[in-house]
This record gives structure tokens, C-alpha cells and sequence, in this order.
């Protein structure tokens, strides 16, 4: 049986480079859950498709639309055989993809890989609801927490990088109305699992966090 462990959080909470860094020191494969919602709200967006009408959402994607190829430590996302991933980080897809995301049939479509792929690999997959909806049996959980506003500092670093320039009081409006959204959506809500492990990174420099991870994982064994 293969091992598997969830990493859940809001945006800017640090989920993606910890689950990465903590993937290579646990020689583990990274599902970033997010870059499939973003690769799907991409091709909608160049297809001109209304998120609202779901029927036609559902004939977009209804096809092998997304195809998975594992890597060293990570699986890469073709879509429709092309690699999107330096188009799907852009503002623009950050603010559409939580109501993409919502969207029953993307969800239908998303968990079906993501669970083959657990079936079939050794994984550490970081999203909203991995340990409440998508590997509710996972031997390991972690709900990654920050403050507001230094998970807009965060965000407005990583968009810097990229040379897009926003202020501080737009990017932490878009976090607080993403929080809303997550956390109220009726499918697969933002929810910290039961049995999950919540650790506010908050003050906490990334190495911290990954060790704090490695260690309660490594004691548990």
C-alpha cells in the first residue's frame, strides 16, 4: 500500500514550497492540487467558457483534457499535450480559480486523478480539502495557517518576482475574499481535518516549518 500525506491551508500559507521541500526530503512524489484547478480555469478562460453554465464546462473538460506525466519528485501537467505551467500563475487565473474550483464536475474530474496517482505513487498533495475530501485516509495531515497579512506579503513577493506590481491593500483584499470564498463554498469547503496537525507559520521561516513536519512524521513511524 502506497503512503500518502495531505497538506491543507488557505493561499499565502506556504503550502506549496513546504509540501515541495518536504517531498524531497521524504523522497516523496508533490501533487500540487492547485495546478490542476489553474490548468482547467486557463483553458476555460482561452475557450471563452461561462464558469456558470457547468454544462458546457463539463463537455470542455470531458475528454483527456489534462494528462499526467511523473517526473523527478514531481508530476507534470500537459494540457492538451502543452506545458502551461509558466501561464497559469498570473493574477488573473488567482482570482478565477476558486469558483472554477467549485464547480462539481472539475472536482469529479481532479479526484480522480488525484487519487489514482495516490494509488499508484508515494505522495505528499497540498490543497484545501485533501484531508477532509480527497485522501480522507491519509497516514499523515497538516493544516498550514498565517496571519493575513503576512500571507499577503508573501503573495506580493512572489508576484514582484514575476514583475507584476499590486500594492499591499489589493493583494490582502483578494486573500480575505478568497478566504470567504474557500471557507463558505458548498463543495468541498476550506476545512481543517479532525485529525489534522495545525501549525501557524506565521512567524516561522520555511525551513522551520519543513523540519517541524519532517520531525512529527518521522516520530510517528
Amino acid at each position: 500500500m502506497n503512503s500518502s500525506i495531505a497538506i491543507d491551508g488557505p493561499a499565502g500559507s506556504g503550502k506549496s514550497t513546504i509540501t515541495e521541500l518536504v517531498s524531497r526530503r521524504l523522497g516523496l512524489f508533490h501533487v500540487d492540487s492547485g495546478a490542476f484547478y489553474r490548468t482547467i480555469t486557463y483553458y476555460l478562460i482561452e475557450q471563452g467558457i461561462d464558469f456558470n453554465d457547468e454544462i458546457k464546462v463539463l463537455n470542455a473538460i470531458n475528454c483527456d483534457l489534462l494528462e499526467v506525466i511523473p517526473g523527478d519528485g514531481v508530476f507534470k501537467i500537459l494540457l492538451n499535450g502543452k506545458d502551461v505551467s509558466d501561464k497559469i500563475r498570473t493574477r488573473e487565473i488567482t482570482k478565477a480559480v476558486s469558483p472554477v474550483s467549485a464547480i462539481g464536475c472539475v472536482r469529479d474530474k481532479v479526484n480522480k486523478i488525484f487519487r489514482r496517482l495516490s494509488s499508484e505513487y508515494n505522495i505528499i498533495m497540498e490543497g484545501r480539502d485533501i484531508g477532509t475530501i480527497v485522501l480522507p485516509n491519509a497516514e499523515h495531515k497538516f493544516y498550514l495557517n498565517a496571519s493575513v497579512d503576512e500571507r499577503a506579503k508573501r503573495r506580493r513577493l512572489e508576484l514582484l518576482e514575476k514583475g507584476e506590481e499590486f500594492t499591499f491593500e489589493e493583494i490582502r483584499l483578494d486573500i480575505q475574499n478568497r478566504d470567504h470564498y474557500d471557507s463558505t463554498r458548498k463543495i468541498a469547503p476550506l476545512k481543517k481535518a479532525a485529525d489534522a496537525d495545525e501549525i501557524d507559520t506565521t512567524s516561522m521561516s520555511v525551513e522551520e516549518v519543513v523540519e517541524d513536519i519532517v520531525g512529527r512524521i518521522k516520530k510517528s513511524e
